[in-house]
């Protein structure tokens, strides 16, 4: 055991301890901070004033003064001592990242963030916790949590009973801290569940049965972040690295990455239906006259929406498909592996992937064509309800609310966890699928909180 005398506190009375590394940190009950055991990196020179609270991390220690402002100080390699301006009533110092709770509830964190572990969740928190390279935080509906995914629960934990959540527990060497002035959560309004959901690159988008959209995933393009939290929509569509979504009035908004104007150059007017891709980083809709219009990234074609009416169009990688109203398949751009090749029969739903595409045929029964690298295209026997073409694998929704997937198997993107479900959609390495219960459940490359997991609004 390394022993530099961070079991041997200082005399004098405390209110609050946090135990670090090797160190620790104590507030007085005059509101001063005093720390002790190894001194390296500053990590036990407090500053002086009068502090509500303190957190000791790895090697370096935060506190909020009186007024809610945060200071740290300690190891700054990563600018885990950089403390934020503004008012704060909590902070946790975790391993080489900080993470404070700001007066109106939101979560701000800050220094390394190689997983994400600094890219909080949004929402209305009562506490938060910064660990070694990961981060969570609790609300009145649960534990959130982001960052590394094998050092935290890989779902939203909602509260086991009923009572007010008063204490943090910060992971990394942390301790814990009880967190002053915490507020009384409002009780769990009725829960709600997910009518639909659309796995997109390296994120997942999903409408809630209250109308409003809920995000989660890589946030490296303000995927999460510039995600609209007001109106009601009613079909939503996340791409590659951006998101759109069909407000009830029926104009569409977009979000995201804008290097290919795929969110500015968004038309305006009333549309029916949209679609993006896993893999598309341009989106196409079909306006309520029938017609068909593309934005975003326009090589090959693939914005070059073809004339007539459409019920249905879906975005691939440098490929668009769109359903016509009498059923016929019709696609455009990139022709490379077949992907433009005409499909012969009626269809009622269409869905582009990353080099290929699927159709559902009048009769039920999923024809695929494109690119087969993976297998993609060898489409499974029988009748199906609904189909989603991911990167290089599919997915199809039968009517006894099985879910069956096909084309690349890795990282278990095509192994299916038990349950019945209402809706699938086929990520770029990722698949989500609606349950009869509301809930979401995904499978596949875990990175970025896509999955495993299960959801719950």
């Amino acid at each position: 055991m390394l022993d530099y005398g961070q079991a041997e506190p200082p005399e004098g009375a405390f209110s609050a301890v946090s135990a670090g590394y090797l160190h620790a940190c104590g507030l007085r009950v005059s509101g001063e901070i005093a720390c002790w055991g190894r001194g390296s990196f500053g990590r036990t020179d407090a500053p002086e004033g009068i502090f509500t609270q303190v957190s000791s991390g790895t090697t370096h220690s935060c506190g909020v003064r009186e007024g809610g402002a945060v200071e740290c100080w300690g190891m700054n390699n990563y600018g885990q001592s950089d403390a934020p301006s503004g008012v704060f009533t909590q902070v946790s110092a975790g391993a080489w990242h900080s993470c404070g709770l700001r007066e109106n509830g939101s979560v701000e964190c800050w220094g390394d963030d190689e997983y994400d572990q600094s890219n909080a969740s949004p929402g209305n928190y009562l506490a938060v916790s910064a660990g070694m390279r990961h981060s969570c935080a609790l609300s009145p509906m649960g534990t959130s949590c982001w960052g590394r995914r094998d050092e935290r629960p890989l779902e939203t934990i909602a509260p086991p009973t009923a009572g007010v959540v008063r204490e943090a527990s910060s992971g990394g060497g942390s301790g814990t801290t009880p967190v002053p002035g915490t507020p009384t959560p409002t009780p769990t309004p009725t829960p709600t569940t997910y009518t639909a959901v659309s796995a997109g690159g390296f994120h997942t988008c999903a409408i809630r049965s209250t109308g409003t959209l809920d995000c989660w995933g890589r946030d490296n393009y303000r995927q999460l972040t510039d995600m609209p939290t007001t109106g009601s929509f009613t079909a939503v569509s996340a791409g590659a690295l951006h998101t759109c979504a069909l407000r009830s009035s029926g104009a569409i908004v977009c979000w995201g990455d804008n290097s290919d104007r795929q969110v500015v150059d968004t038309p305006t007017g009333t549309f029916t239906a949209l679609g993006s891709g896993p893999s598309a980083s341009h989106t196409c809709a079909v306006a309520s006259g029938g017609a068909a219009s593309c934005w975003g990234a326009s090589g090959q074609g693939r914005t070059a929406a073809q004339t007539g009416t459409f019920s249905a169009v879906s975005a691939g990688n440098a490929h668009t498909c769109g359903l016509r109203s009498t059923g016929a398949m019709h696609c455009w751009g990139a022709s490379g592996q077949g992907r433009t090749a005409m499909q012969t029969g009626t269809f009622s739903a269409v869905s582009a992937g990353q080099l290929h595409s699927c159709g559902l045929r009048s009769t039920g029964a999923v024809h695929c064509w494109g690119a087969n690298t993976d297998g993609q295209t060898n489409a499974q026997t029988g009748t199906f309800t609904a189909v989603s073409a991911g990167g290089i694998h599919n997915c199809g929704l039968r009517s006894t609310g099985a879910i069956h997937c096909w084309g690349s198997s890795s990282n278990g993107r095509t192994t299916v966890p038990a349950g019945t479900y209402t809706a699938v959609s086929a990520g770029h390495e990722h698949t989500c699928g609606i349950k009869t219960d509301g809930t979401i459940a995904c499978w596949g490359v875990s990175t970025y909180d896509r999955a495993p997991m299960t959801r719950s609004p």
